[in-house]
């Protein structure tokens, strides 16, 4: 099965993620979401299938310096909206699979049973 990976190159959780993935054998796509931005269309559908909660990264630096008004995201299409604004706002990574299967955040157990690999390694 194959995948897109989109986060930051250098993040130490991305850094994580593609070595369980090169590890496991799974073949991907990388997609730095901070250098060719991400389509609010592609956070909403991210929106609809793990709710913006799981999406919004809110214990970063970028979310520290957000002033409050920005901070009060009570609905979907304000919290696309301060995503793409702030792409670094996004929890690291989002993996799609090719059949539309979508995680976020770096969990090896998840990645073992999505890609249903045996001994999943952290």
């Amino acid at each position: 099965m194959s995948a897109t990976i989109y986060g930051i190159k250098n993040c130490d959780t991305m850094k994580k993620a593609f070595a369980w993935l090169d590890e496991h054998g799974v073949a991907y796509s990388f997609h730095d979401y901070r250098k060719s931005g991400i389509a609010p269309e592609t956070l909403a559908r991210w929106c609809e299938q793990l709710g913006w909660q799981t999406l919004v990264n809110t214990r970063g630096t970028t979310w520290r310096k957000l002033d409050p008004a920005q901070q009060t995201v009570s609905a979907a299409d304000d919290a696309i909206a301060l995503m793409a604004a702030h792409t670094s706002l996004i929890r690291r990574p989002v993996i799609e699979t090719a059949s539309g299967e979508i995680v976020a955040g770096f969990d090896p157990e998840r990645l073992g049973a999505l890609f249903s690999t045996s001994g999943a390694k952290a």
